[in-house]
């Protein structure tokens, strides 16, 4: 198994795409204007506090007040005293341990989506690349995914070690030791060893714990002398956090279209994953790098409703606020031999399709599936035993329950970031929220790739864009700096042109 990840950077977004064996398995888009807050570290104030719900709301600086529940109140680090927390929860009543106007250190867990708004805990967490620093929680904890013993054993030892030394740790660097004197007050902290560290060398893992303790000493010292509520710690941009997070030995190639991006990973990679400097390369190829492997294309089907098997059948996926329905359909296959071995491999093949379109699409939260019905009990197990062994891969959390009584599968997906379809589109205003269009900002997005497509292969002294009202309009306002932009690089004025017959996400680009 071979993956290559290809990084497509612009002014206004960033989208990265991971690849096994030439097939798009995972996407990622940040937006410049909508960055995510997962991770983020806020210093915010209690806004109202509700015993009923056992949870309070958070003003941590956003429209929407943050909510924050009972059982995400165990950290010291939120500014209460560890005896009022130890013992006390969970059997104490919120209004017992928060009060209104009380200012606290929080952390995003799931951004804004929909009319909700940001999941927070006060069980803070900072990842470097092969450690998570816990404040305030003297513990050691290894990834389950690192199955071998030995392995997890040495590295408990190295981080246990670490957290008993007194006053120092030395640590080689260049041939040389430098010493690092961990402060009491900053080594108060247990570790998480993430499955990156697997193989990774006493001193690496040192360096990791020693910018943890420094970086939790900023964050400390820049929440006591800030006024709530107000951003303590940003996380990392996407393109950085991923290399921090999804590379792995797999990774053959890392392929990225920025110089200047480009330029900053290799810095990052210098200093983190020195192994994956061979591997990062900057693309400068004629092609537009997301029409590789025909990612754009597989983009585009994402947000399609109907997803097609290569037997015939199909699935059909709705994604709703409560949870997302996914129903299995034999569609035009009729198998060779009779109906139950129909079903069945249509089963299959679905059960391989759905792990890809949870991780593609970023569904999360509840999802229900509904599978062909199977008369043996045999053929069941397998579908099961398929689509548990296909969400292995998957970063986020899958628990998956047995066949119900009405012979439904219910997952759940761990969901912390908006899915694909809330990223990319918006409620339909002519049907009354009963579907989803895209965004005038992702049309207008397509025609600038579209444009840079179109003049890599014909000549014309200058283009003109054909599209709705609302599209125009944003490109002559909102995005008139990007356009300008664009004109500058491929040495061409851009006009445009209302055709009021087209709905938003038509348009005509001709060359003259």
């Amino acid at each position: 198994m071979s993956e290559e990840i290809l990084i497509n950077v612009t002014p206004h977004e960033t989208r990265v795409a991971v690849v096994e064996n030439g097939v798009l398995q995972d996407v990622h888009i940040e937006r410049t204007r909508k960055r995510g807050l997962v991770g983020n570290i806020i210093k915010g104030r209690v806004h109202r506090v509700l015993p009923g719900m056992q949870s309070a709301f958070v003003d941590i600086g956003l429209e929407r007040s943050g909510f924050l529940h009972v059982s995400d109140l165990m950290n010291t680090g939120a500014g209460l005293e560890p005896e009022a927390v130890a013992g006390a929860l969970p059997s104490a009543s919120i209004d017992t341990l928060l009060s209104e106007g009380q200012e606290l250190l929080v952390q995003v867990v799931k951004d804004p989506i929909g009319a909700k708004g940001a999941r927070l805990t006060t069980r803070i967490s900072i990842p470097s690349r092969y450690l998570v620093f816990i404040p305030n929680h003297n513990m050691v904890g290894v990834s389950q995914r690192i199955e071998d013993d030995l392995e997890r054993e040495r590295l408990r030892r190295i981080l246990t070690h670490y957290q008993t030394e007194e006053q120092a740790v030395a640590v080689s660097a260049g041939g040389g030791a430098v010493l690092h004197t961990i402060t009491p007050e900053l080594s108060k902290g247990g570790f998480i060893i993430r499955t990156a560290a697997e193989g990774v060398e006493e001193e690496e893992l040192y360096r990791d714990t020693d910018f943890l303790l420094k970086l939790w000493g900023s964050v400390s010292i820049r929440a006591k002398n800030t006024y709530a509520p107000a951003l303590i710690h940003e996380d990392l941009p996407l393109v950085i956090r991923i290399l921090r997070d999804v590379t792995h030995a797999q990774v053959e190639k890392i392929r990225i279209d920025s110089k200047e991006t480009y330029i900053r990973v290799l810095e990052f990679s210098k200093h983190f994953i020195p192994d994956f400097l061979g591997r990062i390369e900057y693309y400068s190829g004629e092609r537009p790098i997301m029409d590789l492997y025909a990612i754009e294309d597989e983009l585009r089907k994402s947000l399609d409703r109907k997803v097609q098997l290569k037997s015939g059948g199909h699935l059909v996926i709705d994604q709703t606020e409560a949870m997302t329905t996914i129903d299995v359909n034999t569609g035009a296959f009729v198998g060779h031999r009779n109906l139950e071995e129909t079903i069945y491999k249509t089963n299959l093949e679905a059960a391989h399709a759905i792990a890809k379109q949870l991780r593609l699409r970023n569904l999360g939260g509840i999802i229900i599936i509904d599978f062909i019905d199977m008369r043996e009990p045999e053929h069941a197990r397998q579908v099961l035993r398929t689509l548990e062994k296909r969400v292995e891969k998957d970063h986020s959390k899958v628990s998956i329950s047995e066949f119900t009584s009405l012979g439904l599968v219910q997952l759940t997906r761990k969901r912390t970031r908006e899915s694909m379809e809330q990223i990319l589109c918006e409620p339909c205003p002519s049907c009354n929220g009963r579907g989803t269009m895209k965004t005038p900002e992702t049309v207008c997005y397509e025609i600038f790739r579209e444009i840079l497509r179109e003049v890599r292969q014909f000549d014309g002294n200058k283009l003109l864009v054909i599209a709705a009202q609302p599209i125009v309009d944003m490109l002559v306002d909102e995005e008139s700096a990007s356009v300008a932009e664009l004109e500058e690089f491929i040495g061409r004025p851009i006009t445009f042109q209302v055709e009021p017959l087209y709905i938003r996400e038509q348009y005509d680009i001709v060359l003259l």
